[in-house]
Formats: C-alpha cells, structure tokens, sequence
C-alpha cells in the first residue's frame, strides 16, 4: 500500500480534521511524503499498476512543475526500491508562490481521488500537522 502523509502549516490547525479536497483550496500544505507500493508483485492484485503509476506520475509531475514554473525553494527525495517521494517547501507558506501553492494543492487533489476510487489495499493518505 502506498501511504501518504500531507504535512500541513501550523497556520492551517483549525482545518486539520476537516483535511480534503475542499481544504486543498487553502493553500497552507507544506509538503508530502509517500511511502510503498500500490501491491507486491509476488502477490499481485487488479488496478495495483495503475494506481501506482497514477501516483506516480502525479507527484513527479507535481515536483517537476514547481522546479520549472516557479522559483520556489523545496527539498525533494526518492528511493525506489521502498517507494518513498519526499517534497517540502523550504520557505515559509507565506512565501510559496500562488503557483507552488496550485500545483501542490493539485497533486493532493489528484491522490484524494485515487483515494476515494480505488482505497485500501492501494493507497491511504493522512494529514500531520508540521
């Protein structure tokens, strides 16, 4: 299962329980972090792949827009064999472009409606409040 963790600004508390689609409009997500794959492939399941590279190409998609649209200042890492993507804003969310704040919000977005679609085994996501 892929497990995402959303970090959210400390400006943001109030709306931590209420974290959905409708609070990626807020704009105060500081980064994420996903972790694992959709499936084993010693044990394959349907839709596994495609959940996967949805994922996938959604958060490099993300990352990669953000290098290359904006000059806002993040950290990103990857491992591929554990399936870990790390991306956070270095700056503070009140000097994220309104740009940086789209395509991240976007992103987020995007997995809460894997999310919704396909859920467990494949793809869990939570809010922490950074």
């Amino acid at each position: 299962m892929i497990q995402v963790t959303v970090f959210v600004s400390h400006s943001m508390r109030k709306e931590l329980p209420e974290a959905g689609p409708a609070a990626a409009s807020e704009g105060q997500y500081s980064g994420i972090e996903l972790i694992g794959h959709a499936g084993r492939a010693s044990d394959p399941v349907p839709g596994q792949e495609l959940v996967c590279a949805a994922a996938s190409a959604l958060v490099l998609n993300m990352a990669n827009s953000v290098e290359h649209f904006t000059d806002d200042r993040f950290e990103a890492e990857e491992e591929e064999a554990s399936g870990m993507f790390r991306f956070r804003f270095t700056e503070t969310a009140e000097k994220v472009s309104p740009e940086g704040k789209l395509l991240l919000n976007s992103l987020i977005f995007g997995l809460l409606d894997i999310e919704e679609v396909y859920g467990e085994p494949y793809i869990k996501i939570q809010f922490k409040e950074v």
